[in-house]
Order: C-alpha cells, then structure tokens, then sequence
C-alpha cells in the first residue's frame, strides 16, 4: 500500500470557497441588473403599508416607468392633497426601499 502526502499549501480547502447565500443572491441581482426591478416591485406591494390604509383604499392601479412612480387614484381630493406633498411621499417612499428607487411620482 503506498501513501501519498501533501502540503498543507497544496490542499484544496472547500470551506474558502463559502460565502452567505444573501450575498450570494445580492451579486446575482447585481450581475444581472435585477436589483432596480426587484426594488420597484417590492415598493409596490408594500405600497399600503407605507402609505395607509385610507390611502391604499382609493389607489386604484400602481406601476413605475423610468423611476417614476405613476399612482392612479379614486378620489381628486387625495389627489390634490399627495401633489402638494409629493417630495414627502417620494422621501417616504425611498426611506422604506433603502435606496433612491423612486425619483418622481405622478398621481393621476
């Protein structure tokens, strides 16, 4: 039987190769350019809890197109009421996502 010997420095250790799987996900997202979309699409479905209920009750259809939020409405008075605070909404907004997702929101 012969034995065969190796150097610490020669031994492939598997373990250096390891690395979280967040991080992991996050280089993918990264590499293929999905972390903007992901963000948006995540924005959206926590529109309501962001936002309220009462605003969430008269939000009728969400969508973004080019960093723009577009938010269509039931009623005209939140309308005109979120247009006077719109740099408040798009702060809160950017707060809650960690990132500057959105850069303008049009209320319709």
């Amino acid at each position: 039987m012969r034995y065969i010997f190796r150097k610490k420095s020669d031994i492939n250790y598997r373990k250096a190769d390891i690395q979280p799987i967040g991080e992991s996900i996050q280089a993918l997202l990264k590499a293929y350019k999905l972390q903007g979309k992901l963000s948006e699409v995540n924005l959206i479905q926590s529109w309501g809890r962001i936002m309220g209920k009462p605003i969430a009750m008269k939000t009728k259809e969400l969508y973004f197109r080019d960093q723009k939020l577009f938010v269509r409405l039931d009623s005209a008075p939140l309308k005109h009421e979120l247009n006077m605070s719109k740099s408040k909404v798009i702060e809160i907004l950017n707060r809650d996502a960690g990132a500057e997702v959105v850069k303008d929101v049009v209320f319709l």
